[in-house]
């Protein structure tokens, strides 16, 4: 099991952003607040799992909103030249966290504070 372990752990942060893109895109079932709170508190390494998999929650976001741009569809969001790099998840779900507390309940999805967080930062202007 050791072995297992440590053959995977240089993959880790492959394998929960595709993870996470699965989740996402898949529509199965996403992590909750609670559960990402849950592994940042319990896990050795678990604040770098809760980033690996904001950091999947926001580009499959991201890549949603492309690819239904490229169907001529209206975006959620919309960057625009804007800076939007991977390094900015937890940031950016935090901060969506903290403006809007009562909008959010600990079993909802944390996709849905990131897009909220995504729909806030990144309007669309044109």
């Amino acid at each position: 099991m050791k072995h297992t372990a440590a053959h995977l752990l240089p993959r880790l942060p492959a394998l929960l952003l595709a993870l996470a893109a699965g989740v996402i895109g898949a529509g199965a079932q996403a992590m909750s607040i609670r559960e990402l709170r849950t592994l940042e508190a319990t896990e050795k390494d678990g604040k770098a799992y809760a980033s690996y998999y904001l950091v999947g929650v926001l580009e499959g976001l991201r890549e949603g909103v492309e690819s239904s741009q490229r169907n001529g569809q209206k975006p959620t969001f919309c960057v625009e030249g804007r800076r939007l790099e991977p390094s900015m998840a937890r940031s950016l779900y935090q901060t969506e966290l903290t403006r809007n507390a009562d909008s959010y309940e600990a079993d909802m999805p944390v996709q849905l504070v990131m897009s909220g967080a995504l729909r806030n930062s990144y309007r669309c202007t044109r």
